[in-house]
């Protein structure tokens, strides 16, 4: 008898915790597998003390490792994000390891200034994107870093609008994606309308590009710059493709495609079929929205930039902003030849085009974003050390709504609810609660930014040069940042004009 009342209590808890995961909101994980998720969080907890006698380190995993995702996970939550009793990293032996050169006489922040992140504390750009060419809408824009290109999709729906709120609340741009722009994209977040060769939300009803719909979608959205994709880090110069699982009848409404029909944009756009023709879209759209037009493309061929560069001289005209993306591969499934082996890394990408835009003196009337695993603050400080004035998070921000890396993006498995349209495990994700989960993140990655630029003597990283910062390899070697990418001293900054004001902005003379 009592073996039956033990059992009863205990079936009796296990189903009140299953009724609690189910119904609250805080944890993906828990609402989509109650009961068994708490295994994850149990594991979690007790992995520092299992990894002693576990082969996995902290600095193990691919492509983000455990300490990484921790210090986005615990930004994220408002958590105390400190390491304590030191780097585990092995210094002695490391290989491409940058390493922050402090000044003696660091920079003071204002006395009123908040000890921790704070979502509405802004982090403005050095440069007034759409200035320098005069564009109607010009704007600087509030946040150095932003939510990079994730379409409706490739992610759900709640994840969308999650972050976007997040964007919302930390004054930061959302990217749209090719996929056009979703009622998800509409919650409060400033947009950048990425528009990719499928040219889906401004198409005619052949595929071709529509000026006219455009227009009119930018008139309905608070759409403040156009991003004209011309490739992506996650599988450049093979375009894109939404498997047929995930197209909806919402999204083929949006796309305006079939049903359940993979959607793959062509590798190539058909509004333009060279430089020029590129350069005469750019005016078009701006002409016709009074916006900033950039272009956004992972880095191969050399050519390309240099004859863009040489038009661009030469004619006076080219993108407001250029994105550059890493090869790393992103947040959009690929070939796994295409993720591990085509177009450059970031930094060796971004370096060769920012190189042909100084020595052309095109450099200062450009603003420069960069994206591929710029969400931490080291990448995201060496980027703007090499010229980039803001930088883009793509998968950072999706562990910051949940993600925890299972690399099920292609399946529509995801588990938490971020990369799938499957609607029982979508629901696990609650855009309310993760939405705050992405405004701190953004703003702790400004926070880190802003304490690092002030640890190398200067009010904002845009300020932080490439000498700034050493590049460790074995033996004991190191290298300038700036040795190793061959800049010029100035390369890499703003101009003095920007820099000036950007710091009267900071210290608010």
């Amino acid at each position: 008898m009592v073996w039956w009342v033990v059992l009863a209590l205990v079936v009796v808890v296990l189903a009140a915790v299953a009724l609690y995961d189910v119904v609250q909101k805080r944890h993906s994980i828990l609402r989509n597998f109650p009961l068994v998720g708490h295994l994850r969080f149990i594991l979690e907890a007790i992995g520092p003390e299992l990894r002693q006698y576990i082969v996995t380190d902290n600095d193990e995993e691919r492509p983000f490792s455990r300490d990484q995702r921790r210090w986005v996970y615990t930004s994220a939550k408002g958590e105390n994000t400190y390491f304590g009793f030191g780097t585990d990293n092995d210094l002695e032996h490391a290989r491409n390891y940058t390493i922050v050169k402090q000044v003696t006489f660091p920079v003071a922040g204002p006395p009123d200034e908040p000890m921790h992140p704070d979502p509405a504390r802004p982090l403005p750009c050095a440069k007034v994107l759409g200035g320098s060419r005069g564009r109607a809408r010009a704007f600087r824009p509030d946040s150095v870093v932003n939510v990079s290109a994730m379409s409706f999709g490739s992610l759900s729906g709640r994840a969308i609008e999650a972050l976007n709120k997040g964007c919302a609340m930390a004054g930061a741009l959302h990217t749209t994606g090719e996929g056009g722009i979703s009622p998800y994209h509409r919650n409060g977040g400033e947009l950048i309308w990425q528009v990719g060769t499928g040219y889906f939300g401004c198409r005619n009803p052949d595929g071709s590009f529509s000026l006219d719909r455009l227009v009119s979608g930018v008139q309905t959205a608070p759409v403040r710059a156009v991003e004209i994709k011309l490739s992506q880090g996650a599988k450049p110069g093979l375009g894109g493709m939404l498997p047929g699982a995930k197209v909806t009848p919402e999204i083929a409404a949006i796309r305006g495609i079939p049903v359940g029909v993979d959607c793959k944009s062509p590798a190539g756009h058909t509004a333009f079929h060279d430089i020029d023709g590129m350069l005469e879209l750019i005016e078009r759209i701006a002409d016709a929205t009074g916006l900033p037009v950039g272009i956004k493309s992972a880095v191969g061929e050399r050519g390309f930039w240099d004859d863009l560069t040489r038009r661009m001289a030469v004619t006076g005209t080219g993108p407001d902003f250029v994105t550059i993306d890493g090869g790393e591969g992103g947040t959009g499934a690929a070939p796994l030849s295409f993720s591990d082996h085509v177009s450059l890394p970031f930094r060796w990408g971004f370096t060769r085009v920012y190189r042909l835009f100084a020595e052309r003196g095109l450099a200062d009337g450009t603003v420069f974003v960069g994206s591929g695993k710029l969400g931490l603050p080291e990448t995201a400080l060496a980027a703007m050390a090499l010229g980039c004035d803001m930088v883009n998070v793509g998968r950072t921000a999706m562990f910051a709504i949940g993600c925890i890396q299972a690399q099920r993006c292609h399946t529509d498995r995801c588990p938490t609810g971020v990369a799938t349209q499957n609607r029982r495990l979508e629901r696990g994700l609650d855009p309310a609660s993760k939405s705050v989960r992405c405004a701190y993140y953004l703003a702790s990655l400004r926070f880190e930014l802003l304490r690092l630029s002030r640890a190398c003597g200067v009010e904002h990283p845009g300020l932080v040069s490439a000498d700034q910062l050493e590049v460790l390899e074995e033996r004991w070697r190191a290298t300038s940042l700036q040795e190793v990418v061959g800049y010029e001293r100035g390369w890499g900054r703003p101009s003095p004009e920007d820099r000036e004001t950007v710091v009267r902005i900071m210290t608010g003379t």
